[in-house]
């Protein structure tokens, strides 16, 4: 009897024993071996999702040190703050791998999502589709596949307050909407200001330098926010019974003249001979995948606002082509790539001259495309020409 009620107690000692050295290394491993080494410091995550569809990944650092006590996502007044998880659990988690000392060194994070940001998510990049029927123009846009809509436009009326002097663009986006955005409250107003200065000075013969001045310039400004994001546009400028086209990218602009298509700009991509030469030229890499040729495997095309990144090759410099306004000049289509996938430019014409250059023929040309599988997003404006002819 007496035997085995010491071998009980011997048992139970050296239990103790084993257990409290247990607890003693893992302190002193949580407190200095690098967390890649410790299984008791790995990296945890925690995943909540907030109103709005919002999913917020909160988490310890790689330390295994950091002392959450509350981690907040706040809307303003506009969405209640939402608890991720409380103190006390926090606490009681980290209590089983790191001492109490250790867990105060950090302070509460809290994040803070402004609300205007968000209500322009909801206003703009959830905005499946949207028309526009102006006095010498319409316009239908439609979002594809995307997260986001990532085309937009600009339209200038009255310039110098001349009813026959106009300004239309469309853009579209690459990399998220700063670009564009940008691109459209700053291209159309760079070009009048530099249209103001050359009429000024009497060098109405400079028209053209005014709009590659203004591309210029919009791409220069844009660069200096150094966000990775690019917008391709194709312009068109009315003055004098003249029409000015300008592109950089794969927005396209076609004149119907007597019912027949004429394309007015030329597609900025690398299988054009000269944009590949230029490019090769510089040192660019040019790549081809998934079907389709890219500088330095990522863009598809060669002229673009912005793409910091990429500057070197991809220019912003327009192409820019003039013509005199005749009485067969009809209508002008400016479109982004979304539509000239899939549907050409007489097809285009044909219809647009079918339904009387209306917001139903804007709607119509997108629904074509998208039936043939067309998935990106897609703008379609028509420029009624008829109002800037001088008799």
């Amino acid at each position: 009897m007496i035997a085995g009620s010491v071998l009980i107690w011997s048992f139970s000692i050296i239990s103790l024993t084993l257990y409290s050295i247990f607890q003693l290394l893992k302190i002193i491993i949580c407190k200095y071996t690098p967390s890649s080494l410790s299984p008791w410091r790995s990296f945890r995550s925690r995943v909540s999702v907030l109103p709005m569809g919002i999913t917020l990944l909160a988490c310890k650092d790689q330390t295994g040190l950091t002392e959450k006590k509350e981690t907040f996502l706040s809307l303003n007044d506009k969405y209640p703050a939402e608890k991720l998880y409380t103190e006390e659990k926090e606490e009681e988690s980290m209590k089983m791998n790191c001492n109490k000392s250790i867990l105060r060194k950090k302070k509460a994070l809290k994040l803070v999502i402004p609300e205007i940001s968000l209500r322009e998510m909801r206003k703009e990049e959830y905005q499946n589709e949207f028309e526009i029927q102006g006095g010498d123009y319409c316009l239908a846009s439609r979002r594809g596949r995307r997260e986001i809509m990532e085309d937009g436009y600009g339209v200038i009326n009255d310039i110098m307050g001349d009813p026959k002097q106009a300004f239309f663009g469309v853009f579209d986006g690459h990399g998220g909407r700063a670009a564009m955005e940008y691109v459209v409250e700053n291209l159309g107003k760079n070009i009048v200001s530099a249209l103001g200065e050359v009429v000024q000075n009497g060098e109405d013969g400079q028209l053209e330098n005014a709009i590659k001045e203004g591309y210029t310039l919009t791409d220069k400004d844009f660069l200096r926010q150094d966000v990775s994001s690019g917008a391709c546009a194709a312009t068109a400028l009315l003055k004098n019974g003249e029409l000015y086209v300008a592109n950089a990218g794969d927005c396209r602009v076609v004149l119907s003249r007597n019912g027949v298509a004429h394309a007015l700009t030329s597609d900025h991509h690398v299988n054009r001979e000269d944009e590949r030469f230029r490019i090769q030229n510089s040192g660019g890499n040019l790549s081809y995948r998934n079907g389709v040729w890219r500088v330095q495997g990522s863009l598809a095309v060669t002229r673009a606002i912005g793409d910091v990144h990429l500057k070197e090759w991809v220019i912003s410099e327009p192409e820019i082509e003039k013509i005199r306004l005749t009485t067969d000049c009809e209508f002008l289509i400016i479109a982004t790539d979304g539509l000239w996938e899939k549907v050409g430019n007489q097809e285009a014409v044909d219809l647009i001259s079918r339904e009387n250059r209306s917001i139903q023929s804007c709607k119509k040309l997108i629904q074509l495309s998208s039936s043939r599988g067309g998935r990106d997003d897609i703008t379609v404006m028509v420029v009624d020409l008829q109002t800037f002819k001088i008799l």
